[in-house]
């Protein structure tokens, strides 16, 4: 039978949209399912605020009667506007190893892209760039984390089959804990802190941390400025990822580093125990019991650390502010009996943000890749259906 399309015009076939991924990975030992929950609001065009600023179409593709893949098609407007693109994005992307069903959901995503006037569309990306980014092209035998995509080996080769050409690449690294802190961090941490008039800040109670919650958002907006794909987050998204983020947070692992004179967070390093094995345990679902082994995860002593965000004001960058963030957070790591932390993705033109770990042990075992592609409607000689509903409908 040849494969059909159908658009996602319902919270039902939502569900499907957002399961597929958790069935078609069933059994990986690599893969890290996403809760499903948490991706049905994301995708919720009346939920998630991103919508504020972006349009969006989701395709499933059916073989037999059955679900054998899905893509996004996702237009981030300020991001074109900023960048000055037309650009047009694909992701949430999974498929069967089927060149038949590549080329059908594929074929539909560009024809929506260009239906909206985008001249380019490349992926895989999200709303925003605090959602899952690049496809993985190398380390298909590592543990994903909870920030990063995992996929089959097949995926880019299919991509690349299409036309789709690299776009840019992002690194991971596992960074293992030193027995102690450089001693030239510690040096070029007490000269910074001089310098600057910069302080370092921890928490012991979760409603301390509250205030600065904004903050971090608006440092995170300036830091993460010239970052490929970025737009600025609008108030109502950074009330969001307050909300979906500051409660979840071990404040051990956290540390701000703060302005003397004016309380400004000049830069932020936040991290978690690695919830990987929990989220496998929970497969896909919060309730009844998967909240149960994400929170003892979050409580206990991890072997394994991701670093979740950090960032660094424009004009403190290059001038050691990092080395406040190591001196602090180093310690607690050792306390904890951690032994390395994953890096999870990091542009790989940022060489600034690679060179700080030159002074620590570690090893590149994953590399992600952005693919691009100017828009050209191909003829695919299968079915697509199309509801009347508009793209606001889910």
């Amino acid at each position: 039978m040849s494969v059909v399309i159908k658009e996602v015009t319902s919270k039902k076939e939502l569900k499907k949209f957002v399961k597929f991924n958790i069935d078609l990975y069933k059994g990986n030992p690599y893969h890290i399912p996403g809760l499903i929950e948490e991706e049905m609001v994301t995708l919720d065009k009346k939920k998630n605020p991103a919508f504020e600023v972006c349009d969006a179409v989701y395709f499933l593709a059916y073989k037999d009667d059955r679900i054998v893949g899905r893509i996004a098609g996702m237009i981030n407007r300020r991001s074109n506007e900023v960048w000055n693109q037309e650009r047009a994005r694909f992701g949430f992307l999974d498929f069967i190893d089927d060149a038949e069903v590549v080329d059908a959901l594929f074929s539909a995503v560009e024809k929506w892209a260009k239906e909206q006037g985008m001249k380019e569309i490349h992926g895989p990306m999200g709303f925003t760039d605090m959602d899952h980014e690049g496809m993985l092209v190398e380390g298909f035998d590592q543990l994903g984390t909870m920030a990063a995509i995992y996929n089959y080996p097949y995926y880019p080769k299919h991509i690349e089959r299409i036309g789709y050409e690299k776009d840019q690449d992002w690194h991971e690294f596992k960074i293992y804990i030193p027995e102690g802190v450089p001693e030239k961090h510690l040096r070029i941490g007490e000269i910074v802190k001089k310098k600057y008039g910069l302080k370092t800040m921890k928490f012991k109670k979760t409603k301390e941390i509250w205030p600065y919650a904004q903050k971090i958002f608006e440092t995170l907006n300036e830091a993460y400025a010239p970052l490929y794909g970025f737009a600025p987050l609008t108030q109502k998204q950074i009330d969001y990822y307050v909300k979906q983020y500051i409660p979840m947070i071990r404040l051990d692992l956290v540390t701000l580093i703060i302005r003397e004179e004016d309380d400004t967070v000049v830069g932020f390093g936040i991290s978690l125990p690695s919830l990987s094995h929990a989220m496998q345990k929970a497969k896909g679902h919060l309730f009844p019991f998967g909240w149960i082994h994400l929170l003892k995860a979050l409580k206990t002593k991890p072997k394994v650390i991701d670093l979740y965000l950090t960032g660094v004001l424009p004009e403190y960058q290059n001038k050691g502010v990092n080395a406040l963030l190591f001196n602090d957070l180093i310690p607690v790591y050792i306390g904890l009996g951690v032994e390395y932390a994953e890096s999870n993705p990091e542009l790989a033109s940022n060489n600034a943000v690679q060179a700080q770990w030159d002074y620590f042990k570690r090893e590149h075992h994953k590399t992600r890749r952005a693919f691009i592609k100017k828009i050209k409607i191909r003829i695919f000689y299968g079915r697509t259906e199309f509801d009347n509903a508009t793209t606001n409908s889910v």
